[in-house]
């Protein structure tokens, strides 16, 4: 009988730091523009007034999310490498000792004695591959792939601005009311949700249904609240 072949996988990439800001940027851009709309349009501004607030809420927004992301993911990147930089000392400074410590990593995990140490060993010789190794057991994370805050905040300025000019495309069309508007992006909201399932474990109607309901309630309460507010500032 002949050998089975070897099977083999790739795994798509969880940690590069474009995923999260885009897909946040996206859901927050619909929904926080959206919400703003149907709260203005609520208080029974002009359509001009609306157009204006939706593109205002756009650029802020876009800018604010860029802002914040860059300077989150170049925060963390920045503490995890002050971490390397002690991780890299301590190999430096008492590498017989970092080397037992590995030893003992592997004995915690089912390796006999000898077998750890030897495994220890051989890993520690390379100082960079011994770095990569305690960094990913004692920091969860790898040297070689940290997000870039650069990306992070590119993705979520494009994604915000797109997400949030949905709310506002059917009035640059002419559209006067805002019905159009809300069909428009929660839409949108469901295909995005229905999108970012295919990179989950979640079904797409799942995904779909959840961003629809989520923008649904934010875009009624807001309404609701603009209403409100207009009438008692009228």
């Amino acid at each position: 009988m002949a050998a089975a072949e070897p099977q083999s996988h790739t795994h798509r990439d969880v940690s590069g730091g474009w995923l999260r800001p885009a897909v946040f940027g996206a859901m927050d851009g619909l929904v926080s523009n959206l919400a703003l709309i149907t709260g203005v349009a609520g208080g029974s501004a002009a359509p001009r007034t609306i157009v204006l607030t939706g593109l205002a809420g756009l650029a802020a927004g876009a800018f604010s999310m860029a802002a914040g992301e860059y300077t989150s993911v170049a925060s963390q990147r920045e503490l995890v490498l002050a971490e390397l930089a002690v991780e890299r000392r301590e190999l430096l400074e008492d590498p017989l000792g970092e080397q037992r410590e590995l030893a003992a990593r592997y004995r915690d995990r089912g390796l006999a004695e000898p077998l750890a140490a030897e495994v220890a060993a051989q890993l520690s010789r390379d100082p960079e591959q011994a770095l990569e190794i305690h960094a990913r057991d004692e920091l969860g994370v790898d040297p070689d792939g940290l997000p870039s805050p650069l990306v992070a905040a590119v993705s979520s300025f494009g994604s915000f601005a797109l997400g949030a000019l949905l709310p506002v495309l059917p009035y640059l069309l002419g559209v006067t009311l805002v019905w159009p508007a809300v069909a428009v992006a929660l839409t949108g909201l469901f295909l995005c949700g229905a999108a970012v399932s295919k990179v989950t474990a979640r079904p797409w109607w799942y995904g779909g249904l959840r961003q629809f309901i989520l923008g649904g309630v934010a875009a009624g309460l807001t309404y609701v609240l603009g209403s409100l507010l207009g009438a008692a500032l009228g």
